[in-house]
């Protein structure tokens, strides 16, 4: 691959009690930098105790949220949490957050607004640098036992999709992860948008770190790897569903299904390739949004991929409804066929 970046490569698991210190010590093995970590409350276990759990079962792995949200906890406790991940590591946490998605859902409530959003993402920052924070309700508080200590800061990463929301994370975090699909057109958009928020900010875009979250499925057929992908595809779509906003940058056609997707998202069957919505995410879709199919072809989009300078790229693999077994095979595959490749780019 010539003029391509080198990457991060992370992957997306579940929180898994009994297991999953075995599961980071596995993805540590087979090459991965880190480990994301879902954050829904009535889908899965607690992420932060498992992350506790991976940073000592790992030597080098990093380790986040993918991701959290404002809703289900205050800022001063997803602050202590991430920090507490942190001091375990010895430095590998990073919080990774977006607006809110399941978890929110699944309580009844709704995502905030992208201005309430920014200012939660302020007063997480602000506890994490030790700093006394101004709350919603006026009160003036300091996480005491980070003030204290001699932690290096987490990271905070914004998962975003839309300009807004990219731009909240391009002024106010460190990094920003995009979550619009693998399709390299958009991802430049993306990428050209978060760089001119930060400058316009008066901020320099070089400190920005970048990256994705990539649909891959690595399968011998390409057709049966577009049906393991689908269940995920539809997650990742269905954000650029919520809103006319949320489809900025996708080419018209995409923006069409993106949109169908978005309305018809039945959260009720979240990550699975039998929902209703699925039935709108046709094979040409997936091919253009995600990565999926035999191994040559997946390092093929990769190289393109690759050339636009992300810092990490973060795999989402086969939905809820995959087997084990078929889980098991995509991600043996894409660490040994296509991650080598990506380490050597």
């Amino acid at each position: 691959m010539k003029d391509a970046s080198k990457p991060e490569i992370w992957m997306i698991t579940f929180p898994m009690p009994g297991a999953f210190a075995q599961t980071a010590r596995m993805i540590e093995a087979s090459g991965f930098d880190g480990i994301g970590v879902v954050d829904t409350q009535n889908l899965a276990a607690d992420p932060y105790s498992q992350l506790c759990l991976a940073a000592h079962a790992t030597k080098h792995l990093k380790l986040r949220t993918s991701v959290t949200n404002p809703v289900t906890r205050h800022p001063a406790v997803t602050a202590s949490a991430i920090a507490t991940v942190q001091a375990e590591s010895g430095g590998r946490a990073v919080l990774g957050i977006g607006r809110g998605d399941s978890a929110v859902a699944k309580i009844g409530e709704r995502a905030p607004s992208s201005k309430d959003f920014a200012r939660y993402i302020s007063q997480v920052q602000g506890f994490l640098r030790g700093e006394e924070v101004t709350l919603d309700n006026g009160y003036r508080s300091r996480n005491e036992w980070i003030a204290r200590g001699n932690l290096p800061k987490v990271q905070v990463d914004v998962a975003a999709t839309g300009p807004r929301v990219i731009e909240v994370g391009a002024t106010l975090a460190d990094s920003v992860t995009f979550a619009v699909g693998a399709d390299s057109e958009r991802l430049a958009w993306a990428i050209g948008h978060a760089r001119k928020a930060r400058a316009q900010a008066g901020l320099d875009p070089s400190t920005l770190k970048l990256g994705a979250y990539l649909n891959v499925v690595v399968h011998p057929e390409i057709a049966r790897a577009r049906t393991l992908a689908r269940g995920t595809v539809g997650v990742i779509a269905h954000f650029s569903g919520m809103s006319r906003d949320s489809a900025a940058g996708m080419r018209p056609d995409d923006r069409a299904v993106a949109q169908k997707v978005g309305e018809a998202y039945d959260m009720s069957r979240h990550t699975r390739g039998d929902a209703g919505h699925a039935q709108f995410i046709d094979d040409a879709f997936i091919d253009r949004f995600a990565i999926a199919g035999p191994p040559a072809h997946c390092v093929e989009r990769f190289e393109t991929i690759l050339k636009l300078g992300l810092d990490h790229l973060i795999v989402v693999g086969p939905g809820a409804d995959v087997g084990a077994a078929d889980q098991m095979q995509t991600v043996g595959l894409f660490a040994k066929e296509v991650l080598p490749v990506l380490k050597r780019a």
